[in-house]
C-alpha cells in the first residue's frame, strides 16, 4: 500500500520548469529520502505533496486524500517540519510546544519528546537562541505532535554536524509508529543508506528510485553513482586559480591565533584557541553547531572583538590595525550576506571599491572576475534571484577580486549540488597551490579530507590538530565522519 501516489504531475513558476511532468509512489510504513541539490525541486515536490502549492497539471494522493481539495482533513494526519526554522524565535521552547499543542488539539504531554530530543533542560530558553541542531531539534518535535501519519522533513539536516544529524535520524526512528510514513529530503548524499528508499531529483525529474544500497554499498559510491545519472563530472583546469596573482611574502605562517577567547558573562565561546597556518595551507576547523568556529571566524576577520588573545592576518594584529589586517583577507560568510537588489555586476562593483581597487583599474578587474567565474549571461540579475549554486560563487568572487592572500570560508559548499561542491573544491585547492592561505569549515565530513591539516572544535576548544590520515589514526577510525564522532564522544570522557 502506498501512502502517496503522484501521476504525470507538472509546476512550472514564470519560465522555470521546477517538476517536470514526474510521476512517484512514496510507499506506507517506509523512510523515503528525497535526495537532490538545491533547485532541483525537492521543497516543491514536498510543498504540492502537501497542499501548499496547486500543480499546474498531474494529480496527488495522500494518504487516500486530495491535497488541494481535502486540506483540513489531511492536516491532521500530516506532521511538517519546513526547511527553514518557521517556529516563533522570541518564544520559548515550551511555548512553542504548547502552541503547536493546541493547534494540533493535543494534550501537554511532553515528556517523550523532551526526553528523546534533550531539551528538557532548556524549556525556558528562547528558540531564536538555540544552536542550529536544537533548533532542528525542535521543529522535529513540533511536527511529531500528536503522532502523523505522514511525517514530511524538508532538510531537518540542513547546516547542522554530523552528530546532530546522527540524532535526528535516530528520534525518528525511535518515535514513529512502525505504520507511519516518512518523506525526509536532504541535499547530504551520504545519508542515503539510512533511507528504505532513495529517490533522486534533478532539474524536476526522478533520476532513480530504489534501494541506496543496490546504487552503491558506501557513500562515496553512491555519490559517484548520483554525478554519474546527472551527466558526470570533468575536473578542468581552475581558470580561478589560473587568474589569480600571487601575493609575495616572506612570510612562512600566514594566519595567526594566540590564545584567542570570546567570553558571554561566564560562558565561552571560544577559549585559548591558538593556531599558525602556513602559506598555501587548507586548514580546515571542525565541530558540532555552537562549537565556537563561527565565533574564532568573526574574530579573526576583526568583526567580533575578542575577550583575550590576539590575531594576525600576515603578520598585522588584528585589533592594532584592523584595516590593514582585512586588506589581505577575503571573507565568504556562512549565509548568503551579499545586496540581493544589486545584480552581480554590481555586486562586484561595489567589493571591489570596498576592497580599495582604484576606479581606474575596477571596471578591467570586474569584467575579468566576470569572465574567469562565467557570469556572462547573469551579470544584470539581482543576485537575490540567483540559485543557490550562483549565489555561492558569487559570494566567492567578491571574497576574492582583489587577489587576497588569505581566504577564509564558511560553510562555502552547504546547500550546494554534488557537481557544484567538487567545482568548489577545484577552486580551493588550485588556489593554495598558488601560494593561498585558506581557512575553512564545513559540515560534509568527505571534504575534510581536501584539508592538509584540520582542527577539530568541541566546546570552544580544540581537541585535536593534525592531518585528516593523522586524526583518524588517533580516533581509531577509516572515515572523517567516525573520525569526527569518536573524538568528540572521547573528549567528553575526559
Amino acid at each position: 500500500m502506498n501512502t502517496v501516489q503522484i501521476k504525470n504531475l507538472t509546476k512550472t513558476f514564470d519560465s522555470t520548469l521546477a517538476i517536470d511532468n514526474l510521476s512517484l509512489d512514496i510507499e506506507k510504513g517506509k523512510i523515503t529520502g528525497l535526495i537532490g541539490a538545491d533547485g532541483a525541486g525537492k521543497t516543491t515536490l514536498i510543498r504540492l505533496v502537501i497542499g501548499l502549492l496547486v500543480p499546474d497539471n498531474g494529480e496527488v494522493s495522500v494518504l487516500g486524500l486530495n491535497p488541494f481539495t481535502q486540506k483540513e482533513q489531511l492536516n491532521k494526519l500530516i506532521g511538517y517540519m519546513p526547511q527553514k526554522f518557521g517556529l516563533y524565535e522570541d518564544l520559548t521552547i515550551l511555548e512553542n510546544l504548547r502552541l503547536y499543542a493546541d493547534l494540533k488539539n493535543q494534550p501537554y504531554d511532553f515528556d517523550k519528546l523532551l526526553e528523546f530530543t534533550g531539551l528538557k533542560p532548556f524549556l525556558n530558553r528562547l528558540a531564536g537562541a538555540l544552536s542550529g541542531g536544537m533548533k532542528q531539534k525542535l521543529g522535529l518535535a513540533c511536527a511529531l505532535m500528536g503522532t502523523p501519519e505522514f511525517l514530511v522533513l524538508d532538510e531537518p539536516s540542513v547546516g547542522v554536524d554530523p552528530i546532530s544529524r546522527r540524532d535526528l535520524m535516530k528520534m525518528v526512528k525511535d518515535l514513529i509508529s512502525p505504520q507511519t510514513t516518512v518523506l525526509w529530503s536532504t541535499a547530504y548524499l551520504d545519508e542515503a543508506h539510512s533511507f528504505d528508499t532513495a529517490v533522486v531529483l534533478d532539474k524536476g525529474k526522478v533520476i532513480y528510485n530504489g534501494s541506496p544500497h543496490s546504487l552503491a554499498a558506501t557513500a562515496p559510491e553512491f555519490e559517484d553513482k548520483v554525478i554519474e545519472l546527472m551527466g558526470g563530472y570533468k575536473k578542468e583546469e581552475s581558470l580561478i586559480a589560473k587568474n589569480y596573482t600571487p601575493f609575495q611574502s616572506s612570510l612562512t605562517c600566514t594566519v595567526e591565533a594566540d590564545n584567542l577567547e570570546k567570553k558571554y558573562g561566564d560562558f565561552y565561546a571560544v577559549k585559548n584557541n591558538s593556531f599558525c597556518i602556513n602559506k598555501g595551507e587548507i586548514f580546515g576547523l571542525l565541530g558540532p553547531n555552537g562549537a565556537g568556529k563561527s565565533t574564532s571566524f568573526k574574530m579573526m576577520c576583526g568583526l567580533t572583538k575578542p575577550s583575550g588573545g590576539t590575531a594576525r592576518i600576515m603578520g598585522v594584529d588584528i585589533l592594532k590595525n584592523p584595516e590593514k589586517a582585512r586588506s589581505f583577507l577575503g571573507y565568504m560568510a556562512q549565509k548568503f550576506s551579499l545586496y540581493g537588489t544589486l545584480t552581480v555586476r554590481q555586486n562586484l562593483e561595489f567589493f571591489a571599491a570596498a576592497y580599495g581597487i582604484s576606479f581606474l583599474n575596477r571596471k578591467k578587474r570586474v569584467d575579468e572576475i566576470i569572465e574567469v567565474f562565467g557570469f556572462k549571461d547573469i551579470e544584470n540579475q539581482k543576485s537575490e534571484d540567483l540559485p543557490l549554486g550562483f549565489k555561492q560563487r558569487l559570494s566567492m568572487a567578491c571574497a576574492l577580486i582583489h587577489n587576497p592572500p588569505v581566504l577564509f570560508l564558511d560553510e562555502p559548499t552547504s546547500g550546494v549540488d554534488v557537481i557544484t561542491r567538487r567545482d568548489f573544491w577545484n577552486h580551493i585547492t588550485s588556489l593554495a597551490k598558488k601560494g593561498v592561505t585558506i581557512l575553512v569549515t564545513t559540515h560534509f565530513m568527505d571534504e575534510a579530507e581536501y584539508c592538509d591539516r584540520i582542527s577539530l572544535f568541541y566546546k570552544g576548544e580544540t581537541i585535536a590538530v593534525g592531518t585528516p590520515q593523522e586524526l583518524k589514526d588517533k580516533a581509531g577510525a577509516d572515515d572523517m565522519e567516525n573520525t569526527f564522532i569518536n573524538l568528540i564522544k572521547e573528549s567528553e570522557k575526559s
